[in-house]
């Protein structure tokens, strides 16, 4: 007669396949953001339509097959990179904001922050404008576009606000603006080098005249 096992055994079992299964999770995920990481590289080089899956494999050091693995198609893949670096850049401009408490030092630390991401980062901003320009056509993209998008302007309207912008109904006026001043020096500054310290200005000058936007009465 088989004997069952008594609750102890069996809740130390069950311990042991959650702690496997949590190890093998981590695992995973450890490598698909190795993998990204590789991606964005590639990316950055080639674009968004100029690379197949089989050259983000291969500049992975990976067979096709490995890559398909951990993600199923090219439109899996991008979606990850895509979040990847995206919740880097909100963390990094809920930190410029939140490490201050005046409205100037917060637009000061915020125009900071954008110069410094544009200059480092170029190539990455780069490609989020590729994907959001390609969700416009391909539905796969368009969820997590959205998502992206909105945890941006939660972001940035609420660095606005504690900057000093009033009224909720400009906020996402005041969000498309700084939106539009980002794509622009982005792009200028991928066409023609421009300085860390004037974009720092140009960035001061845009954040000041949104923030004095004031709700029409």
């Amino acid at each position: 007669m088989n004997q069952q096992l008594s609750h102890p055994e069996l809740s130390h079992s069950e311990t042991r396949l959650e702690e496997r299964a949590r190890r093998k999770a981590a695992k995973r995920e450890s490598k698909k953001t190795e993998i990204a990481v590789s991606t964005l590289d590639a990316l950055k080089r080639l674009g968004y339509a100029n690379t197949t899956m089989r050259d983000i494999a291969a500049h992975s050091g990976m067979s096709l097959g490995s890559l398909t693995y951990y993600f199923t198609d090219k439109a899996e893949l991008i979606t990850y990179c895509v979040r990847l670096y995206k919740a880097e850049f909100i963390g990094r401009i809920e930190s410029a904001v939140g490490s201050h408490r005046t409205p100037d030092r917060i637009l000061d630390s915020l125009a900071a922050e954008l110069a410094r991401s544009i200059t480092d980062d170029l190539s990455t901003h780069r490609l989020w404008y590729d994907i959001r320009s390609q969700a416009m056509f391909d539905p796969s993209f368009r969820p997590v576009v959205a998502e992206i998008e909105d945890k941006l302007k939660r972001t940035l309207s609420a660095a606005l606000q504690a900057a000093g912008m009033k009224g909720d109904e400009v906020l996402p006026l005041g969000y498309a603006m700084l939106d539009g001043v980002f794509r622009l020096l982005l792009q200028n500054t991928a066409a023609d080098h421009q300085p860390y310290d004037q974009l720092e200005r140009q960035f001061r000058m845009a954040l000041e005249g949104i923030v004095q936007m004031t709700p029409s009465s």
